[in-house]
């Protein structure tokens, strides 16, 4: 089955009522203990398959590693935190691939399952859809505050929960809602993620950036600067399709923020938004915040207003 969608897994069809999902993502390290990355590289590749509705079930690793520089204890702890993420995801670890690789890198390949006519896309939001997101944002300038040693440990800490944390409970919520549309909130930010959305539905949106939940000391990051370069490039991206209402320069790049395993954003008919809400509250999502609203056709303009 074919869709012109941005969706970063891909579905094929196998009958009338089993399709795959795959996705495959690999990327640095974004803290510094072995463990953790390994657990997060596993979080953000499972959740290509929770944003189209899916369940996953088998995975690959593929990792990059430094032999002759780095011990390879550090290899095997990211392979168990990697490891233990799919455990707790109830998905299979059959194999993978390792190469000696100047710089550290990990990622999986995952296969998962759902029923063909209940495939969740980034394209077909409808005007009076409310968007609601699983995750707060902030997660891109707090990594890049880790590299710069300029993050408390609490919020170090903090991050690590957020980007560990599995988005199935979101994913499990918007299916048996029925959602009329998602994506997860990656590399292109939450408004370029929901730029995707809005230009392929052929819609328009409007986001309300008091509502939307941000790690507290991501806002003095982007005041002093440290932002990664992705980010801005997001912002660059987004100039022509962006109406900025009295938003400062930190809201901006905070919406515009990398993400790694970032959250689901989900639009939502407006008759089923308290279910979802429900579901996301009783699943144990780490957010459930209702972020704006599909405002009517269009192509894929986004307003930002406090």
């Amino acid at each position: 089955m074919a869709t012109n969608t941005a969706d970063d897994a891909g579905v094929y069809r196998i009958s009338a009522d089993l399709a795959l999902v795959q996705t495959v993502d690999v990327f640095t390290p974004v803290v510094d203990e072995p463990y953790w990355f390994g657990a997060i590289a596993a979080a953000n590749a499972l959740s290509d398959v929770y944003a189209m509705g899916g369940v996953p079930r088998t995975a690959l690793n593929i990792a990059g590693f430094p032999r002759s520089k780095l011990p390879l204890e550090i290899l095997g702890e990211i392979l168990r935190g990697g490891g233990e993420k799919c455990a707790e995801a109830g998905v299979a670890v059959i194999g993978g691939h390792t190469l000696d690789d100047p710089e550290p890198k990990f990622g999986l390949s995952v296969t998962g399952f759902v029923h063909p006519d209940r495939v969740v896309t980034n394209a077909a939001a409808r005007p009076g859809d409310r968007l609601v997101l699983t995750k707060p944002l902030g997660l891109g300038v707090i990594t890049t505050g880790i590299k710069q040693e300029r993050t408390t440990r609490s919020t170090i800490d903090e991050a690590i929960r957020v980007m560990a944390a599995l988005n199935r409970a979101a994913g499990q919520a918007m299916a048996d809602v029925g959602a009329s549309a998602a994506t997860d909130i990656t590399g292109f930010g939450l408004l370029g993620h929901l730029h995707e959305m809005t230009r392929a539905s052929g819609v328009r949106a409007r986001i309300l950036l008091s509502a939307v939940p941000i790690l507290e000391e991501a806002w003095g990051l982007a005041r002093a600067g440290i932002v990664p370069g992705g980010t801005q490039r997001n912002r660059a991206a987004l100039a022509g399709a962006v109406i900025w209402e009295g938003i400062d320069e930190d809201g901006q790049i905070l919406l515009c923020d990398a993400q790694t395993s970032g959250g689901l954003l989900i639009a939502v008919p407006g008759d089923r938004l308290a279910r979802l809400v429900q579901a996301l509250r009783a699943g144990g999502a780490l957010a459930s915040e209702v972020v704006g609203e599909i405002t009517g056709e269009g192509a894929g303009e986004i307003t930002v207003v406090m």
